[in-house]
């Protein structure tokens, strides 16, 4: 690869930066725009899954708002890290209480990840929302909105984000590409959509590490998330449903060893391929099957031995494949 800024995120480097650049979130987009327009901006919430876009609109919109030197309007902290009260009450305290000059008589204060924060944390921000409306405003970001105090959600407007559709990612994951001068497959930003369910920063930041072995295929990007081929997997369920244990069992030591893959791992993989059209399995078997993953899955987590569990449910598919051709 030529470009020379590798060592850059290439989620952070091709950040939108105007809510403009902002795609799939386009009622979220109007909201804002209106209230950069008219200047008038209450608290605001922002919730839904990662790599959504959150933290971006909330940048995207402080520079809408403020113009090019935003970040002096703006205090940016990451509420995982910094999720006590006393860190609330100094730092939040000290920005939020200063007036500014300009067209705009407010700043912002971004809580990135707030669902982490304490119930005394939100209890201490929920004054301090009341006490500075006169000169801050609070943009509170969050995976899970249900973890957010009842009276700072009473007190901020609502924005749902949604997950990215494939289109919109395979299309953003061509144009980081070509950007980047990167080969690729179109089949492999396509496993990169599937890996990463509509997270658009896991799947730029995949792209990126996948790049770094060299032409992006589908086998790099498996490689680089330390995941098995579905086609693999696929092949160890029906050699165990076609009666074939002692190959089904290579096929997983194969994974395991070979691989260095966890039992639970492949437990996880074993559930989405299931579920595949790839595979051939009538509804039943497809319940049954999906039971019993996530048996396996809670022994192993729980401290049972990853081989046995895993032979165990390789054993059980023996058994139901014996069953339901006898059927």
């Amino acid at each position: 690869m030529s470009s020379p800024d590798m060592h850059l995120l290439w989620a952070e480097k091709y950040r939108p930066k105007s809510l403009d650049d902002i795609v799939n979130q386009e009622d979220i987009v109007v909201r804002l725009k209106k209230f950069v327009e008219e200047k008038n901006v209450p608290h605001m919430l922002f919730t839904g899954p990662p790599g959504t876009g959150k933290t971006t609109a909330a940048l995207a919109f402080a520079h809408d708002l403020y113009g090019e030197s935003y970040q002096q309007y703006i205090l940016e902290m990451n509420a995982s890290d910094e999720r006590g009260i006393d860190d609330i009450r100094t730092k939040v305290k000290e920005f939020a209480r200063a007036r500014v000059v300009g067209s705009v008589p407010f700043k912002l204060i971004i809580l990135d990840e707030a669902d982490n924060m304490t119930s005394d944390a939100q209890q201490a921000l929920r004054r301090m929302m009341e006490n500075f409306t006169a000169t801050s405003r609070f943009i509170l970001i969050a995976n899970y909105g249900s973890k957010i105090i009842e009276p700072i959600q009473s007190r901020a407007a609502l924005f749902r984000f949604v997950p990215l559709s494939k289109e919109l990612v395979v299309q953003r994951l061509k144009w980081i590409a070509s950007k980047e001068e990167v080969e690729y497959d179109e089949r492999a930003l396509e496993v990169i959509y599937e890996i990463c369910e509509g997270d658009l920063r896991r799947a730029i930041n995949l792209l990126q590490s996948s790049s770094a072995i060299g032409k992006v295929t589908v086998d790099a990007v498996y490689k680089v998330m330390g995941l098995a081929h579905p086609k693999e997997i696929r092949e160890m369920v029906e050699n165990a449903l076609e009666g074939k244990f002692d190959v089904a069992r290579e096929r997983l030591r194969k994974l395991m060893i070979e691989y260095g893959l966890s039992g639970v791992d492949i437990i996880k993989q074993v559930h989405r391929e299931i579920f595949s059209p790839e595979i051939q399995l009538s509804e039943e078997q497809r319940v049954l099957i999906a039971d019993y993953t996530g048996e396996i899955l809670y022994r192993m987590v729980e401290g049972a031995d990853d081989e046995i569990q895993m032979s165990s449910f390789l054993a059980w598919l023996v058994l139901l494949g014996r069953r339901t051709s006898q059927e």
